[in-house]
Formats: C-alpha cells, structure tokens, sequence
C-alpha cells in the first residue's frame, strides 16, 4: 500500500541521523496532509521534501553548517565575522546567551574565536540530542501502539510530529496514554518493554546507558516477582467481600450506608498495592522521566535553525497553491514566479517585457464583455513594439508582422484554454470574456 511506501520512506529519509537536514512538525504535517487529503503520491511528497531541502539551503545564511559533524567543526573554523554576526542574531543562540553569566555573555558577543569554540559544542550537542531523541520516539511508539484507540496515533510519523511541536508530556493524550498503561497486565507489559530495551541497547549514544541498565533492573525484577503478595491480596479481596456482604445483610438506613461506602473506598485507596502494581508504577515513571529528557521540541535546542527547515507557510503556498489565484498572480505580476527584474512593475501598468500571455491577459481586463479581436490585437502590437524599440506612432496604419499576429495569436488560445475568454456566435470577430473585476 502507498502508505507503507510512505512509512519506509520516512523511516529512511526522516528518522535518521544518517542526514542532518530535519523537518520541523508543521512542515511534516504539511507534507503528510498533501499526501494523505490529495494524491496518496509518494513520488510527490519526496518531491516536497527536495523542495523543502533546496528551500533550506536557498533561505537559510547558516544552513552552510548543515552537514556532517565533522565537517561542520571544519566549517566552524573558516567562518568570517559576518557569518559570526549571523550567528549572533539567530533567535535560539540569542536566548542561548541570555541564559549566560554577564561575563560570557560579553565573550560570545564580542569575540569571534570564543563563539567559534560555542558553536562547536552547540552543534555536537544538537548532533547527540537527535541520536538520543529517534530510539527513546521509536520506544514511546511501540508503547503507544498497544493501547487500544491509539491515543498518540497509529503511525510514528504522527507522533514524531507532535513531539517536535510541543512537549508531548503536557498534551491530554499523553495522560491518557500512561492511564492506560497503569491499568496493563505484567505479561504484556514486559513483552513492550523488552522491545523497547532492544531499541535502546541499538543506540551507541553513552547517555542512554545507564537507561539501559535501569530497564534490564527492572525486566530482572519483574522476572523475580514472588507469587506471595499477590496471593494475600487475594485473601484481601476475599475478607472484603465477605464483609461487604455482612453489612449489606443486616438493617441500615440510607445515611449509614452512604457512610460506609465511603469509608471502604478511602479504605480501598490507601490499601497496600502488591508488588507487581509497585514495580509497574516504578516503571511508568522510568519512562516518564525517559521522555521528558530526551522528547524535548528542537525549538529548545540552541542552533536548530541550522539543520530545521520550518517555513510551513511556504512550502504550503508551493505545493498546495490554488490554481485560480496562482493564475491570477502570474498573468498579472510575472515577476512573483520569475523574480526577473526587467519583470517589475508598477501596479496596474504593463510591462512591455512581460510574457505574451500576460500582456493580452492585462489588455483584457480594460474591455467590456465582448472584445474586439482587431482592436485587442492593434493595442498588443503597439506594446511588444514599444518593448523592441519601435516607435509605436510609425507602425499605426501598418499591417501587423506575421510573426506578431501568430504571437497573439497563441496567446489568446492560451487565454481561452485557462478558461478566461471565449468564442461567440454572436460577433465573429468578437470573443467573449468569461471574469470580471480584477479576476
């Protein structure tokens, strides 16, 4: 299935550190939505992600550093003065150096080889934080996907995007998330948490170590979990039982009964838990605690800029552009797509240098609801004349150049295939025009 096409894909190109270019959540969303709400194309969203990658690249002054660790600490050394400054006024480095004592605030914004030896530290940080970040959001998945109703989603795309938009620990299903894990059978619960030992034995990061050996500890506990407590917890609820049923046998009224409801369920809240339910806490909060240090949103990690690409807004107004007004915007300003100076305008004049469909498009827009063909092609002629230097006073009275009319020609027929003019029967030599207004 094409979704699964997806899923490998994203697993290759996404969650990975092989690369060091990252999408941000909204720019993920995006792509994701465009794939899943209008083509279920594969070929598409890699294109989507070249785009985002070229965007990254094109836009970003500091994408220079997006490359391998090795190479960036390279690069680090060769950087010049202005790049430092860039630097400097990066959102996240600036909040970087206001979280500094005064006195290195002083160094990292006045002298260039001190930055420098920041940025590296900056940069490796950020490089451990993504080897850190992929097994502990491949674990959270494997959890998540047991729980009935999948509370953080399905597929792990949709949970890695929301990881990366806020803190998934604050979010209501995250709470709903670890309820349901209170409430999960010993069986089950060791068979995910093995899994999860195996993802985060695969990473070579040292920090994830001593998690290792807190979750081998805990297996080993689970393992050796004696059959006792959970027999006397039975014996419990059988004594509780019977007494409830004693003192439902014998007369009361409403208000003692009420009352002694109350009491065997603060009794009941504060009785002993056995030693599987104590173990099962003590594991839910290892992995809560696991999360909250290694799930953080990049937006907290100083220089994510560097390898984030986040312009969500662009991206969408590229791939996902409406047709009526990216038409509208072409015909009327060409400048907007072909960033050609010679293209600029001032508004509501005609660029004599404009594409023919645009000069036609814009001739249009002054007439009525029928256009003379002869006319529009006499106001055509004078502007492409005016653009090659010809005088437009000496062509008037003139025939057309042929290659002039055939010129116009196409771009009238480009006109009525978009769907802005078309034949009538009324007058031959008349077509009709099909908007009005600016459209």
């Amino acid at each position: 299935a094409c979704t699964e096409h997806l899923a490998a894909v994203i697993d290759k190109l996404i969650l990975t550190t092989k690369f060091p270019f990252k999408l941000s959540g909204k720019v993920l969303r995006v792509l994701t939505s465009i794939f899943l709400y209008h083509d279920f194309s594969v070929r598409n969203f890699i294109k989507g992600f070249q785009l985002s990658l070229l965007e990254h690249f094109y836009s970003q002054p500091l994408s220079l550093l997006c490359c391998a660790l090795n190479e960036a600490n390279a690069r680090v050394q060769d950087l010049t003065h202005d790049d430092c400054e860039l630097i400097r006024q990066v959102p996240s480095f600036m909040r970087y150096v206001e979280s500094q004592d005064p006195e290195k605030q002083v160094e990292l914004l006045t002298k260039d080889h001190y930055l420098k030896d920041t940025v590296r530290k900056l940069l490796n940080d950020l490089h451990v934080y993504h080897e850190n970040y992929l097994p502990v959001l491949k674990c959270l998945h494997i959890l998540t996907t047991s729980l009935p109703k999948y509370p953080l989603g399905k597929q792990i795309r949709d949970l890695h995007s929301t990881c990366l938009e806020k803190e998934v620990w604050e979010t209501e299903d995250y709470s709903s998330a670890f309820q349901l894990f209170g409430m999960m059978a010993k069986d089950e619960l060791v068979s995910l948490l093995t899994r999860c030992l195996d993802v985060l034995k695969s990473s070579e990061q040292d920090n994830l170590e001593d998690s290792v050996q807190k979750l081998e500890e805990l297996l080993t506990r689970f393992q050796n979990l004696d059959s006792v407590p959970r027999v006397e917890a039975v014996r419990e609820g059988e004594e509780e039982a019977t007494t409830t049923q004693k003192s439902l046998q014998r007369k009361t009224n409403l208000y003692q009964l009420q009352k002694e409801l109350m009491e065997r369920k603060t009794s009941r809240r504060s009785k002993k838990l056995s030693g599987f339910e104590v173990l099962r806490v003590e594991v839910l909060q290892f992995i809560d605690k696991l999360i909250r240090d290694y799930l953080l949103p990049p937006e907290t990690q100083p220089l994510h800029e560097v390898t984030y690409f986040s312009a969500a807004s662009t991206l969408r107004r590229h791939l996902n552009a409406a047709p009526r007004n990216a038409l509208q915007t072409a015909l009327n300003n060409p400048y907007y797509y072909l960033q050609n100076e010679i293209l600029k305008s001032e508004t509501g004049t005609i660029p004599n240098t404009a594409p023919d469909i645009c000069i036609v498009y814009k001739l249009h827009l002054e007439c009525g609801r029928l256009i003379n063909l002869y006319d529009w092609l006499q106001a055509f002629a004078m502007v492409v004349n005016a653009a090659e230097g010809n005088d437009p006073d000496t062509q008037v009275g003139k025939p057309v150049d042929k290659i002039l009319h055939a010129r116009f020609i196409r771009a009238v027929s480009e006109l009525e295939f978009l769907g802005f003019v078309k034949p009538t029967k009324r007058k031959t030599d008349h077509v009709a025009r099909l908007t009005w207004g600016g459209c």
